[in-house]
């Protein structure tokens, strides 16, 4: 018979995951509070409860992964249009990523600007990206995966992007992008 391993753990404001809004209105990193004890470590990654206290949309819809097998391939930038607008929960499970995000919300005080955040396996840091917004992200590792939850279903027809190097937003990368996909290279210019 085992003995039980009871955690002592402060929870600084009533919740096991912290949340810190960035500089871009309503969207957040998200950083897990570690529970640990001779086995390891033990913390939660998503909450609908604590979702909905912070005003984030709780609801997932599909999960998926992206696989990256060289440094510095770039994914983005990509968002779904209105009524498929998603909220997304991007989290780094291998690898390292220079993730990015811009608020395309036309009535929100941040409209046009955008936010970096690198996400690893080892910083464990998870961004919420709101409904309204681009994502892309640069790998900064070989073998990097990325596992993105979502609010909407993926629809094809509602889906939208522009070019990385947009000069509406000067977005500042970490380097040229080595892999980026036929389409995500030919994306014309953000319009308004």
């Amino acid at each position: 018979m085992g003995r039980e391993v009871h955690y002592s753990h402060t929870k600084s404001n009533g919740t096991t995951m912290i949340f810190k809004e960035t500089n871009l209105q309503g969207a957040f990193v998200i950083e897990p509070e570690m529970l640990t004890d001779e086995r390891g470590a033990f913390a939660r990654i998503f909450c609908k409860k604590e979702f909905k206290n912070h005003g984030l949309n709780p609801n997932i819809f599909q999960c998926s992964i992206s696989l990256n097998k060289e440094k510095f391939t770039l994914r983005g930038m990509h968002f779904q249009k209105i009524p498929h607008a998603e909220a997304k929960l991007v989290r780094c499970s291998r690898g390292l990523i220079y993730d990015v995000i811009v608020d395309l919300r036309p009535n929100s005080p941040t409209y046009m600007g955008w936010t970096s955040i690198e996400i690893s396996l080892e910083n464990k840091r998870m961004v919420y990206v709101p409904e309204g917004f681009a994502h892309g992200f640069q790998t900064l590792e070989d073998n990097t995966e990325v596992i993105y939850q979502m609010s909407q279903f993926y629809s094809p027809g509602h889906s939208g992007g522009f070019r990385w190097d947009d000069p509406s937003f000067n977005i500042e990368w970490p380097t040229e992008p080595i892999v980026i996909s036929p389409k995500d290279k030919i994306f014309s210019d953000f319009r308004s």
